[in-house]
C-alpha cells in the first residue's frame, strides 16, 4: 500500500546536509518527494511510496546526517501525490 507523510523536524537541521542526505536515504528507500527549509529553522520533508519505506525515512529523520541535532518530529499522513523523484528546494 502506498502513502505519503508530511513531516516537519526541528532542531539543528539547517546548514548540516539535512536536506541532501534525507534526499539519499529516500532514494535508497525507493521514496519519493521532498525536502525544503522553512524559514523557522526547521525542514519539511514529503515521503511518498510503499508504507513500510516511508516509515522506515520518518524514523530515519530523527537520526539524520551526522552533524544535525534533531529535537522533534513531527508527521502527519497526506494524501496521496505522485513525484518521479525525491527533490530538494
Amino acid at each position: 500500500m502506498n502513502v505519503c507523510r508530511r513531516c516537519r523536524v526541528e532542531g539543528l537541521v539547517q546548514g548540516v546536509f539535512f536536506r541532501g542526505s534525507t534526499r539519499a536515504r529516500a532514494q535508497q528507500l525507493g521514496v519519493t518527494g521532498w525536502a525544503i527549509n522553512l524559514p523557522d529553522g526547521s525542514v519539511e520533508v514529503l515521503a511518498c511510496g510503499a508504507e513500510e519505506a516511508v516509515a522506515q525515512l520518518c524514523e530515519w529523520l530523527w537520526e539524520g546526517p551526522p552533524h544535525s541535532r534533531v529535537a522533534k518530529v513531527q508527521c502527519v499522513d497526506v494524501e496521496w501525490q505522485e513525484h518521479d523523484s525525491f527533490a530538494t528546494h
